[in-house]
């Protein structure tokens, strides 16, 4: 049994060491979770689940400076961003009291023919089995109240397997459902190597996967899924965003700043790549590189910082190759383009990369943010869609006959119109497709997920 050293993502100074479990023990949590869900008589009810939940937001919410900065010292995300993070984290499991309130069912007509004469049926919804989170370090505890609260919320119980760079947060997240009530066999951090974790997806006792990582994993999870176990896949995007002529740059830049460089561009739905109407290339350019060159860099714990590091010092080395690359093939560094230090790097933007590079079709997951200038609105959405990616998209426009057209044909599950692609609540669907995914999440959708629909037909000569 090997340690994971917890490292500060930005001066890699050494936080806690904390011990993996054995895989005997990993097998030991999957058995007493099976168990657990097999024996009815142990289930929770709503309302227990109900008061368990509201008690842990108020935990989460009295404790909400100290989880913000742990989260900002283990992850990198700047304070000011994880204090956002933590306040989301508490509506999130608010969120999921309230879906609690929906996990029913439904009437299902009978009488409506001869053969279903004095019958009536009825629906309602069972949790469905053991739930086995694996996530990402990027929102080390709102990622695991998506995954692990919403397992709880639907009756399930839930072992979370948290990013070995943020298990922290996760730990924090567990204790408090714990400390709020929830019986400790309901949910379990389970901190155990790579290869533990895919016997465990595969066994049959597991019935359903929440994975939040990268698409090489994801996929390859899924393939060892035993038959009958479901799963929900969040992978990465190259976010296209479309700024059409007539769009307010004023009001469009802030925003893409935001969306592009927020976390240092480690979010699955970050601004990625700009295509600008040639007649406003210009302008928009100028002001965009202008705002980006003004953003903060450094530590995470400074309040003032707006980009944070990256969360290892090899993903700095691998974003700077992908940004040498694309310059290289003809690309123009408008600004940034350099490492700062050996796990922060410049706020970048690259005008003009060919589509074919790294940067144009890969997600970069760093601070670097691809401008093309376009003459032809189809070709834009055509080169917009171009990756097999299927995530979030945007467009700024005030012609509106635009606005609709693109946002049907733009290439996503949601396409925001004069906002970022990394906009988000809660309680909206959230997902990919194609490469990007599978399933979608957002508390409720991820509830119903986690939750099979049954049915009770009765007979009876009086119905």
């Amino acid at each position: 049994m090997t340690a994971i050293k917890v490292v500060s993502a930005y001066d890699r100074s050494p936080i806690k060491t904390i011990d993996r479990i054995s895989e005997s023990a990993a097998f030991d949590i999957l058995e007493e979770c099976h168990a657990l869900h097999r024996d009815r008589s142990r289930w929770l009810p709503a309302h227990e689940r109900i008061a368990i939940l509201e008690r842990a937001a108020a935990i989460i919410e009295s404790r909400s400076g100290d989880l913000a900065r742990q989260a900002a010292m283990e992850g990198g995300k700047p304070l000011a961003d994880s204090i956002v993070e933590i306040n989301r984290a508490i509506e999130g499991v608010r969120v999921a009291v309230k879906e609690i309130w929906k996990l029913g069912g439904h009437e299902i007509p009978m009488g409506v023919t001869s053969t279903s004469v004095n019958r009536t049926a009825n629906t309602y919804r069972d949790p469905r089995g053991v739930v086995f989170a694996i996530s990402a370090f990027n929102h080390p505890f709102n990622l695991i109240i998506h995954q692990v609260v919403t397992a709880v919320a639907a009756g399930c119980p839930v072992m979370v397997k948290p990013a070995s760079t943020t298990p922290m947060s996760c730990q924090n997240v567990v204790d408090i459902l714990h400390e709020a009530g929830l019986p400790a066999e309901w949910c379990t951090m389970m901190l155990c190597e790579n290869r533990v974790a895919e016997k465990i997806v595969s066994d049959p006792r597991v019935s359903f996967l929440t994975f939040i990582g990268s698409g090489k994993v994801g996929w390859h999870l899924r393939s060892r899924l035993a038959h009958g176990a479901s799963c929900s896949l969040e992978h990465g995007g190259v976010a296209p965003v479309i700024v059409e002529r007539t769009a307010d740059i004023d009001d469009a830049i802030p925003l893409l700043v935001k969306g592009g460089f927020y976390h240092a561009g480690q979010v699955c739905v970050s601004v990625q790549r700009i295509f600008v109407d040639e007649s406003i290339a210009h302008e928009f350019n100028t002001k965009f590189v202008e705002q980006a060159g003004k953003l903060k860099v450094g530590d995470p714990l400074d309040e003032s910082t707006e980009v944070g590091p990256l969360i290892a010092p090899q993903e700095v080395d691998r974003v700077h190759e992908w940004v040498e690359e694309a310059v290289a093939r003809g690309g123009k560094l408008l600004c940034g383009g350099k490492k700062i230090s050996e796990t922060c790097y410049e706020p970048t933007v690259v005008l003009d990369p060919p589509d074919d590079v790294r940067l144009s079709r890969e997600e970069v997951f760093g601070p670097v943010v691809a401008i093309y200038r376009y003459s032809n609105r189809d070709d834009a959405i055509r080169r917009a869609n171009d990756p097999d990616v299927f995530f979030q998209a945007s467009v700024f426009t005030r012609d509106l006959e635009f606005a609709l057209d693109a946002s049907r044909r733009l290439d996503g599950m949601a396409v925001m119109v004069n906002d970022h692609t990394a906009f988000r609540v809660d309680w909206m669907p959230f997902g990919g497709h194609r490469q990007s995914g599978l399933g979608l999440g957002g508390i409720g959708h991820s509830m119903r997920d986690m939750t099979l629909e049954r049915m009770v037909v009765f007979r009876s000569p009086v119905l």
